[in-house]
């Protein structure tokens, strides 16, 4: 626990409410042990390379390592646990009675509304990364880019707690990423420049640091002529890329491109093979140690890379949100003066998160630890404060 808290607040370069931060490490492993003992869920942990900023293995995913079918396999344990999901129903307005939810009102696609009471209510529904108003306002340098989320997303928490009078925190706080095919829309995945490849721009040339965080890489990658950048592998990397489903469909759709030498790939990629051979030489020096990297990268760690050459045209893109309104460590809603209120509570990204003001305090994992483990929190509050009253 103490290693992952450490590695959260160094990411966040310690701009993190630390007694939240605290709270969530402890309870992630049980959460995990819970999910997976009690109600089936099929996780394992993702070992053979570390995520940006971890300093130990201890991601877990479903086999697929695909958010689609941890979706599912937690729907299915909602359903066989009794547990009632309405869908096509979107919460209009809530109902209180001072500072003491007492309800909420949905609305189905007919026009027709519904409303419901409540003994205790969390928000679950995420941050504001589909409404183009909000990321304007708080995240204007990413308000031309891709937004890769649900448009569902549309701030609904952080515009209700306001109008309660709730605090909220780091609106400017996002996760981006630097490598999404292009045209494609495809996800692929930062291993790949992790593990040993390389980012270049439309000169064939490095413009960062690819081991730091793929979350601050969006921006930089978005800086470049059209928004374009390359990811630079080789056949080594094209083979751990294969274990991710998002990386296979990229494949099967013609977004990966493979060549013999350096100078055949540039011709495919359309960039000028005169730069781009010096850029993979550079790295080879590099990796000698003898010379730094003025990205600051050590490149002593990892393979050069070597024949057969794979590369794929990128864009960075916004995935999800960061800030929201303020919680304690038993995920109740805090307002302004920083009294709780009595029955509200936030998860996940409706909650102001665990990675700072900025792009660069995301550690990978962080929104799902918010989501599963604050959920948890949550779960458990809301659940002893029911059975009290």
């Amino acid at each position: 626990v103490e290693i992952l808290t450490s590695d959260i607040i160094e990411k966040a370069r310690g701009e993190v409410d630390l007694e939240l931060v605290d709270a969530i490490c402890r309870a992630s492993g049980p959460t995990i042990d819970w999910l997976v003992e009690t109600h089936g869920i099929d996780l394992s942990l993702v070992d053979g390379f570390l995520y940006p900023g971890h300093s130990r293995l201890r991601m877990h995913a479903p086999p697929s390592r695909q958010g689609v079918d941890l979706i599912g396999n937690l729907t299915f344990a909602a359903e066989k646990a009794g547990i009632d999901l309405l869908t096509e129903a979107h919460v209009k307005d809530l109902f209180r009675d001072g500072y003491q939810i007492t309800g909420l009102k949905l609305e189905r696609p007919d026009g027709s509304s519904e409303t419901v009471g409540c003994d205790a209510l969390i928000l679950a529904c995420n941050g504001y990364g589909g409404n183009p108003e909000m990321v304007l306002r708080y995240i204007p340098e990413m308000a031309d880019a891709m937004y890769f989320g649900h448009p569902g997303n549309q701030g609904d928490a952080v515009n209700w707690g306001t109008e309660l009078g709730a605090g909220t925190r780091d609106l400017s706080s996002f996760q981006g990423h630097g490598s999404v095919a292009h045209p494609h829309g495809i996800l692929i995945t930062w291993v790949l420049l992790t593990e040993g490849g390389i980012l270049v721009n439309a000169n064939g040339r490095r413009f960062t640091n690819e081991h730091e965080g793929y979350s601050e890489q969006a921006k930089r990658v978005l800086a470049q002529v059209d928004g374009l950048a390359w990811d630079i592998y080789d056949h080594r990397l094209h083979l751990l890329g294969l274990g991710f489903e998002e990386y296979r469909e990229a494949n099967k759709l013609g977004a990966v491109k493979s060549a013999s030498t350096i100078e055949g790939l540039a011709d495919i990629l359309g960039l000028p093979a005169n730069e781009l051979t010096a850029t993979v030489n550079e790295c080879t020096e590099l990796s000698k140690g003898k010379i730094a990297d003025p990205f600051k990268r050590n490149f002593t760690t990892k393979p050069n890379l070597t024949p057969p050459y794979y590369g794929i045209q990128v864009t960075g893109s916004l995935f999800h949100t960061q800030g929201g309104l303020i919680v304690n460590e038993h995920a109740y809603v805090l307002q302004k003066d920083g009294a709780p209120f009595p029955n509200l509570f936030a998860s996940g990204g409706a909650a102001a998160g665990i990675s700072g003001p900025a792009d660069w305090g995301y550690l990978s994992g962080n929104g799902l630890l918010s989501a599963i483990s604050l959920g948890r929190i949550a779960g458990l509050a809301s659940t002893d404060l029911v059975h009290k009253n």
